[in-house]
């Protein structure tokens, strides 16, 4: 767990992790991520729906709840605002979480531990691209923590991206 990952940081963390276990459940790509206001309270909260072929390949988790957030917190309100994530956000999540102007992220699993259980699965080539690289390209700050919880995180990811 990383050092400066508050009780409740690990409590919303988790909750992400039991929603991507529900995505999966629903035939779905397991990852999932919620935004938290400065009060703590969840604003926005969304599970990975970019499955083929009804789904739309850029609607991952991360991006569709900092987009309701964006639309239901001022600028003041998502900069003091947490984008909570079972996994590290790819770099098109993290361009969306830097536009939305959301001021932290905490992330369970890395990209580099998500790679090793998706392999070279057609429906997840991830980028070797850490969101805290992506972010440092920015003019804005967005305080990063993680990767936290992983062995945790990465359950739901277990057995889902064999292919047949």
């Amino acid at each position: 767990m990383t050092s400066n990952l508050t009780e409740q940081d690990a409590q919303h963390l988790r909750y992400c992790i039991d929603l991507s276990r529900q995505v999966r459940d629903s035939g779905k790509h397991p990852f999932a991520a919620i935004v938290v206001d400065a009060d703590g309270h969840i604003v926005a909260e969304a599970g990975n729906d970019s499955l083929p072929p009804e789904g739309d390949p850029t609607r991952h988790a991360e991006l569709v709840a900092a987009g309701l957030a964006a639309r239901r917190l001022s600028p003041e309100q998502l900069a003091a605002a947490t984008l909570y994530t079972s996994a590290e956000p790819c770099a098109m999540c993290a361009g969306a979480i830097y536009w939305c102007g959301i001021g932290r992220v905490v992330y369970a699993l890395s990209e580099h531990k998500l790679l090793g259980l998706t392999g070279d699965h057609p429906e997840n080539p991830t980028f070797a691209l850490p969101c805290r690289e992506v972010f440092a390209r920015g003019q804005r700050r967005i305080e990063v923590t993680g990767p936290c919880l992983e062995d945790e995180a990465a359950a739901p990811h277990i057995g889902f991206w064999q292919q047949p």
